[in-house]
């Protein structure tokens, strides 16, 4: 009682875009004030109604945010039996006191007994919630699997779930700085660890055969993706294809794949055709994101992340880039976590996500996905994209200055007629015409636009130093 469950349930489902039910409502919908019920029948009647109406909404095929009493721990086993995802909404006892205090709820009368039922439920509300929360942001990165906090790396065993053996999969660079202290935290659940190469190398049918062939795991087991971007893709579609699919995790250690790449569910390799052309959604189930890992990386791959920092804010209308680290990747992440949740198969908004990434993606194509990194092609991409959203869209030119001005990009020696090939070929791409993400203003994205192939071949050329 008290600690805010309808407003930040109803803010949860606003943003997940989910229907929104608070149980104490649904039963004065049919039996009245809750104070008359509990004056009529007493207690266990009320519990009775709550049991039903949690155990139907939580039957129904459509994804709800429900809020619920924190009584009903009291009914036996109720909230471990339902299929849903738990979390504890968090609130001192002092603050819950004073915002139920001369209220009519039932059990809110008498201060003693209101605080003895506080310190009576608390430990059963650690036993069934799957997360904890103190406000609608946490709600959402939970809802999406998604720990963010600095030296979670320590605490890996403790927040993956489950007790299953996993195995770990680093990239070569990652493996030697953080290695050794990953397989620590994993403790006796490590059954084994696999190195990838480092970056788009490893997004290969040769590297997901090693691994297929390697791993031991059984259908039980976890697969731990600790890397950038490139180690989680690969990983996750190992993942999503082993044993017709077993459990995965995502430790990001990049900026790219902290704010973005790790989030979200989409695994993929590459062909020489184009970027992320076979792949599986495959949501991991848990994504746990140290920012302190961020402290090594050098200040190009730094670039390259807040190359997808700024796309986020774009999208988002905050200038997440002017953000100290731990909350830009913060904001960037719950921002991803709340768009997938929404659209978790990519059949609709989600494509916003792909603001200037289909110039990106050719111009890696265009460069055989060497030399040109992911970050500085979806910088490039911004730029691309930008430009086209003031000449098309009526973008304000100084948005598309101020991205010039902070990730200062620069053409890149590719092949133009491979890169446009590629970017024809985008699966985002309908009947060979490329279809973009543009943007009207910040936060205001505008997808599936269509522009005249020389409108979209110029703005890929100028973007390109030919070789």
């Amino acid at each position: 009682m008290g600690a805010g469950k309808t407003t930040v349930g109803a803010e949860v489902a606003r943003r997940l875009g989910r229907p929104f039910f608070d149980v104490d409502e649904e039963v004065e919908r049919a039996k009245g004030p809750i104070w008359e019920l509990f004056a009529r029948e007493g207690e266990a009647a009320f519990r009775e109604l709550e049991a039903r109406f949690l155990r139907e909404v939580c039957s129904r095929r459509q994804p709800a945010v429900v809020a619920v009493g924190g009584g009903a721990v009291e009914t036996r086993r109720l909230l471990e039996e339902l299929d849903a995802l738990i979390v504890h909404l968090q609130v001192d006892v002092e603050t819950a006191w004073r915002r139920v205090a001369g209220s009519r709820r039932p059990l809110a009368q008498d201060e003693m007994e209101f605080r003895r039922r506080y310190e009576l439920r608390a430990p059963l509300y650690s036993r069934v919630a799957d997360a904890a929360a103190t406000d609608a942001d946490d709600v959402v990165l939970a809802a999406g699997g998604v720990h963010v906090s600095a030296g979670s790396l320590e605490h890996l065993d403790g927040l993956l779930p489950g007790d299953e053996p996993v195995a770990l999969v680093a990239d070569e660079h990652v493996a030697g700085l953080y290695g050794a202290r990953a397989e620590r935290a994993l403790a006796d659940r490590r059954a084994s660890t696999h190195v990838v190469p480092r970056g788009e190398t490893a997004k290969t049918l040769a590297t997901c055969e090693r691994l297929w062939q390697e791993l031991r795991l059984e259908r039980g087991g976890m697969l731990v993706a600790f890397g950038g971007g490139c180690t989680s893709d690969v990983a996750g579609f190992v993942a999503a294809t082993y044993l017709r699919g077993i459990a995965w995790a995502a430790v990001p250690t990049t900026l790219v794949a902290q704010v973005d790449a790790a989030i979200g569910g989409k695994t993929a390799i590459d062909l020489p055709q184009g970027k992320n052309l076979v792949g599986a959604f495959h949501w991991p189930e848990r994504t746990v994101i140290d920012p302190r890992l961020l402290r090594s990386l050098p200040d190009s791959e730094r670039r390259a992340g807040m190359a997808e920092v700024v796309k986020t804010g774009l999208l988002a209308g905050e200038p997440m880039w002017e953000l100290p680290d731990a909350e830009l990747v913060r904001r960037s992440a719950l921002y991803k976590t709340a768009v997938c949740l929404r659209d978790p198969s990519d059949r609709g908004e989600r494509s916003v996500l792909n603001l200037g990434h289909t110039f990106a993606h050719a111009l890696e194509a265009g460069a055989g996905y060497q030399q040109v990194t992911h970050g500085e092609a979806v910088a490039l991409g911004l730029s691309a994209a930008l430009r086209l959203s003031v000449e098309h869209l009526g973008l304000d030119r100084t948005v598309a200055d101020d991205v010039e001005a902070v990730l200062a990009p620069q053409p890149v020696r590719v092949d133009l007629e491979r890169a446009w090939a590629a970017l024809r070929r985008d699966k985002k791409a309908k009947g060979g015409r490329p279809r973009l993400v543009l943007l009207e203003a910040p936060g205001k994205p505008v997808r599936g636009v269509e522009l005249p192939d020389d409108h979209v071949r110029a703005a890929l050329a100028s973007l390109v130093v030919s070789p």
